[in-house]
């Protein structure tokens, strides 16, 4: 490599592990998830799996979703080292012969994954230090995207339990045709602020969790795409019917909230164009390939 190619292939390496750690930084340890190029590829891959129409192949979306990033945060790692490493093969590494690129990913990889299966072994002192660093970066990736994955499914777990318990009572209002609100003797406040409970930790699930969004349900019933309309008919009967003030005053904070989630889908989703709160479970509906309420 002749000196006017290494500081460009330093420049280049810097820069991509610049970007890989923090997209890592915003997607892994920040509360709200906002990596920005994990979040193209997770987007990506939805749109290339709702291409084919059917609900088959979006139900693989969200752990591709996850390989995906992962995947590209290593490739963007391995490379970006090996171009650091790549204009001091010869002089800096023992058992260089003719070295090249091929050789300088080899070394990246190898060290990245801690394996160590290279013949090419750092000689020069800055680089003894270097290559541990990178080690320890890698330990660092795989040790947080494990820790993320076992953080995704209680999420997932407590959506679809309350999806499930929404059917559940629009599937028992709908059989005996007594809405909860209208029971004698009942305390819908009560319910209604359940509701609002766990609706905000759905939100706050949403934002601190956004790959979740891309976990679609084979079975509807566990599909909070699904039962978030009825959720909003539950809302406003409460908030318009008559029932105690206390009532209402749940069901109002209930609606205010399904605004709030409403808002929090159409700034963070690309997929959810929409304006009424309406519009935007419905869209939400659609793009998980479901029957749009209407």
């Amino acid at each position: 490599m002749s000196p006017l190619e290494t500081p460009a292939a330093t420049a280049a390496g810097l820069m991509l592990i610049t970007l890989a750690m923090v997209d890592i930084f915003e997607t892994l340890l920040r509360t709200d998830g906002r990596g920005p190029l994990s979040r193209r590829v997770t987007a990506s891959i939805w749109g290339a799996l709702r291409l084919s129409r059917r609900r088959g192949p979006i139900l693989f979306a969200g752990p591709l979703a996850l390989l995906g990033a992962v995947w590209l945060w290593a490739a963007m790692l391995v490379l970006g080292w090996a171009f650091v490493l790549w204009p001091h093969l010869e002089d800096g590494f023992t058992g260089a012969t003719s070295p090249g690129l091929a050789d300088a990913v080899h070394v990246s990889l190898a060290t990245l994954t801690t394996l160590g299966f290279t013949d090419l072994l750092p000689a020069a002192d800055w680089l003894q230090i270097i290559a541990p660093l990178e080690a320890l970066i890698g330990f660092g990736l795989l040790s947080a995207s494990i820790s993320y994955l076992l953080l995704i499914y209680p999420v997932l777990a407590r959506r679809r339990t309350f999806s499930y318990e929404l059917f559940l009572l629009r599937e028992a209002e709908a059989r005996t045709g007594v809405r909860f609100e209208d029971h004698p003797g009942g305390s819908p406040e009560r319910l209604y602020a359940e509701l609002t409970l766990r609706l905000t930790a759905i939100e706050r699930d949403l934002i601190d969790f956004p790959a979740t969004y891309y976990f679609a349900d084979r079975d509807e019933r566990f599909s909070f795409a699904a039962t978030a309309p009825y959720l909003l008919q539950v809302a406003r009967r409460g908030a318009e019917g008559e029932v105690s003030e206390a009532g209402r005053l749940r069901a109002e904070l209930l609606a205010n909230a399904l605004d709030d989630l409403a808002e929090t889908l159409r700034e963070r989703f690309p997929h959810i164009r929409a304006g009424s709160t309406d519009d935007v479970f419905a869209a939400y509906a659609k793009d998980h390939l479901l029957r749009v309420p209407g």
